[in-house]
């Protein structure tokens, strides 16, 4: 075992994938926070420089290999012609390039202390999960509901059928004696101003659906929202509801940066990093996704992903430890509570389930325009920032919900509410001064999502 400078890791000499969900339970909670940039890059030297430099990071780091956008859509023609014309890709083509180039970027950095996980945000990943399982790559994320809904026009029923067939297919990595990791992306549907409550279940639900499928190793996440209260609230109650559903011990919670519109001055963009790292910490979360000082204004460079993990590191050392869960029921565990189980009682089988609870309008995303979503519920900001239903459309929760039902929902207020934490952390705080711990200076560039 030997030790990376400066930053207190130990890296075994396995070259071997580490499991990703047990590393993170290892070295992630309280405030050992285990951070992640949302980097790819479009050649394979500029992919291999963000990881090497994420991996030597001040901070508890794990890998991103974030694929471009043609990839994530099976338009791999497209992928070929930018690489035969020498065009800018915004990702890396995992599915295009050869295993012994991919390989050659892995060489030497992923081991046992430094776990890499492959990002995508595709509704048809049947080519991505093949790349992944030839490569014996053996963490990624998305979500039959999550990976579908935001991102185009690809039929609820087709998702859940793709995700299915690919989980049982990433499952399949055990018989190499590689232990497969899938993180949900269902907490941080459409990023914004979808109430915790549900955010909470479908992150819950696509969980179990992955379980269903085979998936051992699990994460589940939840996206910072626009209240630090609620949002500790929230996270308590995922982790109380994974807690009595998942029938395993090897699952983690993730926190993602805020989602939204960002702050525009850096002071801001590290208050509110800040912020999400304050509220991973509360709840004991183990892995956070961090945002940059230039997500309001373009493609941020490595340099700045890398100050932004070691300012979310150094964020949560000095956070203080929380006070444990809430006593009792909170308002938002009996909202997803209830969520979860008006699905769960719909069918045996939760794709279908989940289907059946998107047709009656059960599950139903606010401000969300996919053909498969009745889009008749609504939510608005309170006067605390806290994120409430205005309108249920079908949801099951009229026992549980009371305020806030009713209020009308202007294209004035939505836009207010829209921009609220960018005009909350852009204005000037006490501490506007303060910025990461040191600054990291490199010219790559590459995106993240």
């Amino acid at each position: 075992m030997s030790g990376d400078a400066g930053t207190g890791k130990h890296v075994s000499a396995c070259s071997g994938p580490a499991d990703f969900g047990r590393f993170v339970r290892a070295h992630g909670g309280s405030r050992a926070l285990v951070v992640q940039p949302r980097m790819g890059f479009g050649t394979p030297a500029e992919m291999r420089t963000g990881l090497l430099a994420t991996k030597y990071a001040d901070a508890r780091t794990v890998g991103t290999i974030t694929l471009d956008s043609y990839t994530r859509v099976g338009e791999l023609g497209a992928v070929d012609r930018a690489l035969r014309d020498g065009m800018a890709l915004n990702g890396y083509p995992l599915v295009t390039h050869d295993r012994a180039t991919t390989t050659a970027v892995l060489a030497g950095i992923v081991d046992a202390g430094f776990p890499v996980q492959v990002r995508h945000g595709s509704a048809v990943p049947h080519d991505i999960f093949a790349a992944l399982v030839a490569m014996r790559m053996n963490a990624t994320e998305g979500g039959p509901v999550s990976y579908c809904l935001p991102y185009g026009r690809t039929a609820l029923a087709q998702s859940v059928r793709n995700w299915a067939e690919c989980a049982e297919r990433f499952a399949g990595l055990r018989e190499f004696g590689v232990e497969p990791h899938l993180e949900t992306f269902g907490g941080c549907l459409l990023g914004q101003l979808c109430p915790p409550s549900q955010l909470v279940a479908m992150s819950v639900l696509e969980a179990l659906f992955f379980f269903a499928h085979g998936i051992r190793s699990l994460s589940v996440s939840y996206a910072q929202q626009t209240n630090l209260d609620q949002d500790v609230e929230a996270v308590f109650a995922l982790r109380r509801l994974c807690a009595e559903l998942l029938p395993v011990e090897n699952w983690h919670v993730v926190i993602y940066a805020y989602m939204g519109l960002y702050p525009t001055t850096d002071a801001g963009a590290y208050r509110l990093l800040g912020q999400a790292a304050e509220l991973a910490v509360t709840t004991g979360s183990e892995r956070m996704i961090v945002k940059t000082v230039a997500e309001s204004r373009r493609i941020p460079t490595i340099g700045e992903n890398v100050a932004a993990l070691e300012h979310a590191s150094a964020a949560g050392t000095a956070a203080a430890p929380g006070g444990g869960p809430p006593e009792g029921d909170s308002q938002t565990y009996r909202e997803a509570a209830a969520l979860v189980e008006a699905v769960l009682n719909l069918d045996e089988d939760i794709g279908r389930a989940l289907l059946t609870a998107f047709a009656r309008g059960y599950l139903d995303i606010p401000y969300c325009l996919h053909p498969d979503n009745r889009g008749r519920t609504r939510s608005y900001l309170d006067e605390q920032g806290r994120l409430q239903w205005a309108d249920l459309g079908s949801l099951p929760l009229s026992p549980v919900v009371r305020s806030g039902r009713g209020r009308r929902v202007t294209s004035s207020s939505l836009l207010a509410d829209l921009s609220y934490m960018q005009r909350k952390f852009d204005s000037p705080w006490p501490d506007s001064g303060r910025g990461p711990a040191r600054s990291v200076r490199t010219g790559q560039r590459g995106v993240g999502r």
